[in-house]
């Protein structure tokens, strides 16, 4: 191995660079240690969350060269959710035992589409936030489902009116990289995806008490360097703020009728090779997790590489950021963990760590409470779908 490194150890660029070269026996070692780490953290935990994906819209102003759920309006699937259709979704998901609700849409939509702003100025809405907000206060009312949203960039003010409505919040920062601002590159006239919009979403979050996840994209033309730092940015964001209960370490994939259609994937192997690297650089309190339809072939590598979480899994709906990408069978995500050793357990959109007044909004405390066991996961119950 390059370099030692131990839970205790304060982790260096330097060192994370030469980490990320890693392979044969020193690989090994990286791997090992991201383990030992997540026994320190969690045990012998793995965990998921049963969800029902709610995409509320595929507007978005951003134009990301790797993106399909994206559509501008002419397009036939260009799609905004009626309340009428997101109940409907909600209460399919709450006979299928979903806790979270999960809320995927473009970026800011209205800033770009003249006739949306319009569809949700006659609604009574001046905002997509505005409606996102309404939504989930909704869903929760009539289903009891935990809303969980991703938005994409927020201000200070668009957090403040998401959060008594939401017990989590997430955003992708992807990368700290401004080369993929330009031209014929993955955030070419994407205005959400500036970093410095992104960091300021973090900040935000961790000063409004939001309990988020974040994470970053892997294979979308940034450098091994450009890559650490992006883990040392959520980093020390979390170190801030203390808010980061998750960071998912994502593989991009190749989709047809895009800029990247024939941009190349990264490997199993080097996708598990950042996933023990963000274990190691993140603080021991943070998950790490990797999403298990875009790589299933590679779940014993990932669990082999240290993650703790496998993130949302839905038995009702597809993964409409990925639909070409099917969840995995709950079942056999559960023989794959214990294969590993471990133990698959269901959570909240709130981690374990998470379930105090500080970061639950008021109106979730009964509802967290009463769906979670002594340990701060969701009663032991197995069913398959």
């Amino acid at each position: 191995m390059p370099v030692p490194v131990s839970a205790e150890l304060v982790i260096h660029r330097r060192d994370a660079l030469a980490l990320m070269a890693s392979t044969g026996r020193s690989l090994e070692d990286l791997f090992a240690e991201a383990r030992h780490i997540r026994i320190q953290r969690t045990g012998s935990v793995v965990s998921y969350s049963r969800k029902v994906f709610i995409p509320l819209t595929n507007l978005c102003r951003d134009r990301c060269a790797y993106c399909t759920f994206a559509r501008q309006p002419d397009d036939p699937r260009s799609h905004t959710m009626s309340p009428e259709e997101v109940l409907a979704v909600a209460e399919a998901g709450r006979r299928a035992g979903c806790k979270e609700a999960l809320f995927s849409l473009g970026d800011k939509p209205e800033v770009r589409y003249p006739h949306y702003r319009d569809w949700l100025g006659r609604r009574g809405f001046a905002s997509t936030v505005e409606y996102l907000a309404a939504m989930c206060k909704r869903v929760f009312e009539h289903t009891g489902l935990l809303p969980h949203s991703n938005p994409g960039a927020m201000t200070a003010g668009e957090i403040q009116q998401l959060r008594p409505v939401n017990v989590s919040l997430g955003m992708m920062l992807e990368s700290t990289s401004l080369r993929l601002l330009d031209r014929g590159y993955a955030h070419y006239a994407c205005p959400d995806k500036v970093p410095a919009v992104r960091l300021a979403t973090l900040r935000a979050a961790g000063e409004a008490r939001v309990a988020f996840t974040s994470g970053i994209l892997i294979g979308i033309g940034e450098t091994l360097e450009e890559r650490v730092d992006a883990l040392f940015a959520l980093r020390d964001v979390h170190r801030q703020h203390g808010h980061l209960q998750e960071v998912i370490v994502q593989n991009f994939r190749a989709k047809p009728e895009t800029q990247f259609a024939c941009h190349t994937e990264p490997d199993g192997l080097d996708l598990a090779r950042t996933v023990a690297l963000a274990r190691i650089i993140l603080d021991d309190e943070v998950s790490v997790q990797a999403p298990p339809n875009l790589n299933p072939g590679a779940l014993r590598l990932l669990l082999d590489a240290g993650i703790n979480d496998w993130g949302g899994i839905s038995p009702v709906t597809l993964d409409h950021i990925n639909p070409e990408h099917a969840w995995p069978q709950l079942l056999d995500l559960k023989r794959v963990t214990e294969s590993a050793g471990l133990e698959l357990r269901e959570r909240l959109p709130l981690y374990p760590g998470y379930l105090t007044p500080t970061w639950i909004p008021e109106a979730f405390r009964d509802r967290v409470h009463n769906l979670t066991s002594s340990d701060g996961l969701v009663e032991r119950q197995w069913e398959q779908w």
